[in-house]
């Protein structure tokens, strides 16, 4: 997925996969996948998608400070 924030593209396909989280199993509506991604200039998103009943029922990214990345990942 590509998503462009102020300015700047985010692309699951062009930046690492740092860590994943998934919350139900596959085919659960309430099932959910968070996916955090670091670009190759340092920046930070987390991908989200989910099934209809989850909290990210629609697919999307959002931009993380390296701080916020950190305790994101922290909570694992």
């Amino acid at each position: 997925m590509k998503k462009i924030i102020c300015k700047v593209e985010y692309d699951t396909e062009a930046a690492e996969l740092v860590s994943k989280r998934t919350s139900g199993q596959f085919g659960d509506p309430a099932g959910y996948e968070e996916s955090l991604y670091k670009t190759a200039e340092g920046k930070y998103f987390l991908y989200t998608f989910g099934g209809a009943e989850s909290k990210y029922a629609k697919e999307g990214i959002k931009r993380m400070s390296a701080a916020t990345a950190e305790n994101w990942m922290a909570q694992a």
